[in-house]
């Protein structure tokens, strides 16, 4: 598996797809760091995993203990109040006029990268990774492999730099998230995911399913189940 000999910083919610980018990037790179987002969403169950996940990960390989640096909380608050969503306000989860679901936050992964983008040119990191898909996702434009395309091409001339964007997830569904993350750390570490991350719209977390935490019922709780059903059909004997 090629490394790169450069440093990264990855957007790292809690959630499933987060957790396996850095798997993904404490895998290719000589020195990572995290950077996490407080945005005015509408729970903080998944901020409070991120500590978790981040110990136990480099628990799980000796090598990455020494690859993971630090951790890096920022304030964008205000995205939650000019935005009306139900990710960062107690309204229904439905699809809007538009056709966009209303988990969909104008602009937050447009301001997520570049935030991460002043940040790692003051910290001298070079990649930034972050868990967009276009094959299993909620209907996101801002996840598109074109808009991170086009957002990487506009930080490198508005900063004059030479970052690189990587959506390591752009073409995997759930089930291939879950190969890549056996790939990256076997058994252990899809149970460290399966258990740890959480990726419930609602922030449930008291009642633990086959395929982790959540109230079962949301986009979110449904793509991370069928995701998991498939891969665990194709493992034919694998449990958690």
């Amino acid at each position: 598996m090629a490394t790169f000999s450069e440093s990264a910083l990855v957007l790292f919610s809690g959630g499933q797809d987060s957790a396996t980018c850095l798997a993904w990037a404490l895998t290719h790179f000589k020195y990572v760091e995290t950077v996490g987002f407080h945005y005015g969403q509408r729970h903080a169950i998944e901020m409070e995993c991120r500590s978790v996940l981040r110990k136990k990960m480099v628990a799980l390989q000796p090598t990455w203990q020494h690859v993971l640096g630090d951790d890096h909380l920022l304030n964008l608050s205000d995205l939650a109040g000019l935005s009306e969503t139900a990710l960062t306000r107690e309204t229904k989860i439905e699809w809007d006029k538009q056709g966009l679901p209303t988990t969909f936050v104008p602009g937050r992964n447009l301001l997520f990268f570049t935030y991460a983008a002043i940040l790692a040119g003051r910290r001298n990191l070079r990649h930034i990774i972050g868990g967009m898909c276009e094959t299993d996702y909620s209907g996101y434009p801002d996840c598109r492999d074109d808009t991170i395309k086009a957002l990487q091409t506009t930080l490198n001339l508005g900063m004059a730099s030479h970052f690189v964007l990587h959506t390591p997830l752009m073409w995997m569904d759930k089930a291939d998230e879950w190969r890549l993350t056996e790939d990256l750390g076997g058994k252990p570490l899809v149970e460290l995911i399966n258990h740890e991350s959480h990726s419930c719209y609602l922030g449930q977390r008291d009642e633990y399913h086959d395929w982790g935490y959540g109230c079962g019922h949301c986009p979110a709780c449904e793509l991370r189940r069928k995701g998991w059903e498939t891969y665990q059909q194709e493992k034919g004997i694998y449990h958690v």
